[in-house]
């Protein structure tokens, strides 16, 4: 792939998969995204990444309340843990290890952003990957997507399952409700509350 100038200019990220986000790149910089394009692109995010492991590591921080609610969902009997997330498969997980909260998630019934390019369809991934290695039927009442972006709150609704939000990003309560949220967090700070709500 050859590119005439550097990219100074992204799409906007938040709540997007990465393979949506490259893609529109690569079309702001008037780039055909043809998946070999978009492929080497991805490689190269996940190999700066791989380069930038102990940066992140230092740089990086947990949200206030997420390790404990992770904790106390995890020892729900009721309750099996994974991730929805934009990323890549491999830069999730770089991520997660580096701030140490792999070991409260099941990586691999969770699903990431070279999985579709769609948000929604990620919903769909992550409940078929749960029910084929647990042998146990995730239904839309039975399905809790916890995300602090007005496209979190879209997919779920999308696919259909409950949804809670966190205006602990960039997004506020207000954005997060107008998005279609009916339960809305300031932030992940009230282990017992955001428990009240998944029991609900």
């Amino acid at each position: 792939m050859a590119i005439g100038r550097p990219f100074q200019q992204l799409a906007d990220v938040s709540g997007r998969t990465e393979l949506d986000i490259i893609a529109e790149t690569l079309k702001l910089h008037e780039v055909e995204p043809t998946d070999e394009a978009i492929g080497k692109l991805a490689n190269a995010l996940i190999d700066s990444y791989e380069a930038g492991r102990d940066e992140f590591a230092s740089r990086a921080r947990v949200l206030p309340g997420a390790r404990e609610a992770l904790e106390a969902l995890e020892v729900e009997p009721t309750v099996h843990q994974g991730v929805l997330t934009g990323n890549l498969r491999a830069v999730a997980r770089i991520k997660l290890v580096a701030l140490g909260l792999e070991q409260f998630l099941d990586l691999e019934t969770s699903s990431y952003g070279d999985d579709h390019a769609d948000r929604a369809e990620l919903v769909a991934i992550a409940r078929e990957r749960a029910a084929q290695q647990l042998d146990t039927q995730f239904g839309p009442d039975d399905t809790v997507l916890i995300g602090d972006t007005p496209r979190d709150v879209t997919a779920a609704l999308a696919a259909g399952v409950q949804v809670i939000a966190v205006a602990s990003g960039k997004s506020s309560v207000e954005e997060l409700q107008a998005a279609g949220a009916r339960k809305v967090l300031a932030d992940l700070t009230n282990t017992t509350e955001l428990l009240r709500l998944i029991r609900a």
